[in-house]
Order: structure tokens, then sequence, then C-alpha cells
């Protein structure tokens, strides 16, 4: 378990997903081989908007997965899927929840790539449920 004496720096919620990725499920794990995980402080407002909510900070996490429309089966895709962790908004809801940040941070990951996967609510709360 991690403690922290500060507010965690986005370097330690960059170290706290590498290791929540190890502890997710290898099914999902195994979807998403080569994802690059990022940490940054709030989505933008823009972002936010486009997928509906009101505010930038309801959004913990976001999955992208670049264009892949203008590839051909040999062109080497130029970018790699993401996950984005949102700071703020995580910080906010582990003051609010009182969850350990690690839990969190993982279920965090483990909703993204399932959500972008099509997996439903029930096997999402099941997989949260198993670590």
């Amino acid at each position: 378990m991690h403690r922290f004496h500060h507010p965690p720096t986005l370097d330690d919620i960059a170290d706290l997903a590498e290791h929540a990725f190890s502890a997710i499920p290898e099914e999902l794990r195994i979807l998403v081989r080569g994802v690059t995980i990022l940490v940054d402080e709030v989505v933008e407002e823009e972002i936010a908007q486009e997928l509906g909510f009101e505010s930038p900070w309801a959004i913990t996490g976001l999955y992208r997965r670049p264009p892949r429309t203008q590839n051909t089966v040999l062109d080497a895709p130029m970018e790699h899927d993401t996950i984005t962790l949102y700071r703020g908004p995580i910080l906010l809801e582990w003051i609010e929840t009182g969850e350990d940040l690690f839990r969190l941070v993982r279920n965090i990951l483990i909703q993204e790539v399932a959500h972008h996967f099509g997996i439903s609510d029930a096997d999402i709360e099941r997989i949260e449920g198993e670590g």
C-alpha cells in the first residue's frame, strides 16, 4: 500500500499507474498490449464537452485510439493507444471516497480498458472486486 504525506504529484500517479496496470487482470492487459499510460492534471475543457461532460473535473481517465483510417495493412501505426489519467479529478475522488489511491487508480485503468472494449458494467464491477 502506498502512503503519501503530501499530495501525490504527476510522477507519483504515473508510478502508481505502472504498478496498478500490472495488477489488472491479464484478460484486460492482453487487450491493450503496448498501450501508453500518461498522466495529466485535468482533461481539456473542449474534450470534456465533446464527451458530454459538464466539467473536466468529472473525468478521471480517458482511453484514446489514434485514427487508423489512413493506414493500410502495410503501414505501421504512427501512434500508440493511450490511457490518460487525470491527477486533479483522481485526487478529488480519492479525498471524497477515502478509497486507497492504488486501488482507485487500478479501477480507473480497468474501467477505461473495459469501456473501450465494450465490457459490461456488471463485468467491470466483478473485475474490480477481484483485486
